[in-house]
């Protein structure tokens, strides 16, 4: 199981991490003008490939538990 964490400060919304997640556990969400990822997986989904954590700006973060 894994617990992934999106920072919100570096996230640019460019959509790596939705790109590369070959389970689709991402989302391009946008609020207030701003573009970020969103994780809509729960901590049974993820299979832990970590090519989410490839991210430029270091705003994925993918722990096992």
């Amino acid at each position: 199981m894994y617990i992934i964490t999106i920072d919100l400060d570096k996230c640019e919304g460019c959509g790596d991490c939705i790109e590369n997640c070959p389970v689709d556990l991402f989302k391009l969400v946008e609020e207030d003008g701003k573009k970020y990822a969103e994780y809509i997986g729960g901590t049974d989904d993820c299979i832990g490939c970590m090519s989410c954590d490839t991210c430029e700006e270091g705003a994925v973060t993918v722990e096992e538990m």
